[in-house]
């Protein structure tokens, strides 16, 4: 089964959310401690996939390029409309995270990476499951951790996590045919930097000492694949 890989990791992270939840009513001290921790390791695990590339020019465009489409299509106001909606279906009083940045902190962190890229098309080619299995087992226990501190949009991340590993995993033997194996793993280098900066900015969003608008950044994840196309041709 083509998606078994894909279905795992996100049983993984449903299974973790859940048992989070179960430990969300953590005194606010701790709570606040425990979230600056994890803010901390959020920035150093965006610098590490950051620092796999050397090529800062695709980097820099991909962003900008991405900044200027996000900006125009509004994507951070529409998804902490979202967020915003589900709280009000399910509201929480006291929480100090939104649903949305939960949302959108775990699905950069589970959906951005050689792992979900590698794995997914192992999964479609060779109907080797193990990357994302290892995978999941991975998100569910860092699940399990960031529910509990941001609560339930962290768990809402399964959906983008199935629909971009199934996909890929879905058009695996296409993207084989189509894409040149050397531009393939250039552009997973490219890619894993760009969302590599992207989770360094959650972070500093944690640690409330920016509030950038990452939602809007996050089409440069699509505008580095043309990027670093026309980059390799010059």
């Amino acid at each position: 089964m083509v998606l078994y890989g894909t279905l795992i990791n996100g049983a993984f992270i449903l299974v973790g959310g859940l048992l989070g939840l179960l430990f969300s009513n953590i005194p606010e001290k701790v709570k606040e401690t425990v979230m600056q921790a994890i803010s901390l390791a959020v920035i150093l695990i965006g610098l590490k996939m950051a620092f796999e590339t050397d090529d800062i020019i695709v980097l820099l465009l991909s962003l900008i390029t991405g900044a200027f489409i996000g900006e125009f299509l509004h994507i951070e106001d529409k998804i902490n409309d979202f967020g915003n909606w589900i709280e009000g279906k399910f509201a929480t009083p006291g929480k100090q995270i939104s649903i949305a940045q939960g949302f959108v902190t775990a699905s950069l962190i589970y959906v951005v990476g050689a792992m979900a890229i590698v794995g997914a098309l192992d999964s479609g080619l060779r109907g080797d499951h193990e990357i994302l299995i290892t995978k999941g087992i991975l998100d569910g226990f860092s699940a399990l951790v960031f529910t509990s501190m941001m609560g339930y949009g962290v768990i809402l991340s399964v959906i983008p996590v199935i629909l971009y590993e199934g996909a890929i995993a879905l058009l695996a033997k296409q993207i084989e045919l189509l894409v040149p194996h050397d531009f393939l793993n250039g552009l997973i280098v490219q890619m894993t930097g760009v969302g590599g900066l992207l989770i360094v900015a959650i972070g500093l969003n944690l640690l409330n000492l920016t509030k950038i608008r990452i939602g809007n950044l996050i089409p440069a994840l699509i505008t580095v694949i043309a990027v670093y196309g026309i980059y390799i041709l010059f």
